[in-house]
């Protein structure tokens, strides 16, 4: 796993142990076998975007604390310059950008997301967490599988949909794709 996964896995256990809350009670919480839940926090396997944001609305933290590190202090307005949000290198099928991590109490965490095209045919694994999402594609075109629906985008398409339910997406025509995802 990637150094930035064993930074977050580490944040994720001193908040859970600050709150007094055991592994295996934030794992049933989260619906989550202990073994599964174990490997996340200790860096072993890759935690789901979903996983994380369940975590940081129990703790009642930002996403951006734990996924980066760093507490938003901005609640005014926040500027992100091209290229400069908090870089997220999570799974190799998807590049994260967060574009709102400097902004305190968001009511939305936005990305803009990288997904390079794939050799292999399939989807690659299915995500899901709490809330509503918004996707629009800026570049290429992409599948998203929501609950067992194919739907192809193009540039310019966007979709909102209920992030409770499983979904992936893919690049297509080997071509990469980059969309602005918000979720709510």
């Amino acid at each position: 796993m990637t150094e930035q996964i064993r930074q977050i896995a580490a944040r994720i256990k001193e908040i859970r142990e600050i709150s007094g809350i055991s592994a295996e009670n934030l794992a049933l919480k989260l619906g989550l076998l202990t073994e599964t839940y174990n490997k996340y926090e200790s860096g072993e396997s890759d935690i789901p975007v979903g996983i994380i944001y369940e975590i940081s609305e129990m703790f009642n933290v930002e996403l951006s604390v734990l996924m980066g590190g760093t507490n938003p202090r901005l609640h005014v307005y926040g500027i992100v310059r091209k290229g400069k949000g908090l870089k997220l290198e999570r799974r190799k099928q998807y590049r994260y950008e967060s574009l709102a991590y400097n902004f305190l109490h968001k009511k939305a965490e936005i990305f803009m997301v990288t997904i390079d095209p794939r050799q292999e045919d399939t989807m690659p694994e299915f995500n899901s967490h709490p809330g509503q999402e918004f996707n629009y594609v800026l570049k290429g075109t992409m599948m998203i599988m929501i609950d067992g629906h194919e739907i192809i985008l193009n540039d310019g398409d966007s979709i909102y949909f209920d992030s409770g339910c499983k979904h992936a997406m893919k690049a297509l025509n080997n071509k990469q794709v980059k969309f602005l995802a918000m979720v709510l």
